[in-house]
């Protein structure tokens, strides 16, 4: 299995590669669909919309929660197309690895001219 960091480090670059293809202002589908040809395409296994129940007290609870992508069952990636990340979106990200354990996770903005400017990774 990869390590985590050179997942994270392939997630952003594909990220960045997307971008350029494309810009900003499309649909979030769009660019989940062009992250994961790009991350298929490195070798990486890709799981787009994966139920991960939350636990609490022990239990596994089955609510709803579906990370975008979740990369090598290692990475959690949040995709947005939105003018300006705020809190509840920056809140998203704790909220993904600790479901399933997963770390880190990357918040991707693609609705930002320089992609390096719509990049967060969050370790919890």
């Amino acid at each position: 299995m990869i390590d985590q960091e050179d997942v994270g480090r392939l997630v952003v670059g594909c990220a960045m590669k997307v971008h350029s293809a494309l810009g900003p202002g499309l649909l979030e589908s769009a660019y989940e669909t062009c992250m994961v040809h790009e991350l298929s395409g490195q070798g990486l296994k890709v799981q787009k919309q994966v139920a991960m129940p939350v636990r609490y007290e022990g239990i596994a609870m089955n609510c709803g929660y579906r990370p975008d992508l979740l990369v090598e069952r290692a990475v959690v990636v949040e995709l947005k197309p939105v003018d300006g990340l705020n809190d509840v979106h920056l809140a998203q990200i704790p909220g993904c690895p600790r479901p399933g354990g997963f770390r880190p996770g990357y918040l991707l903005n693609f609705n930002v001219r320089h992609m390096k400017d719509g990049i967060r990774r969050v370790v919890d």
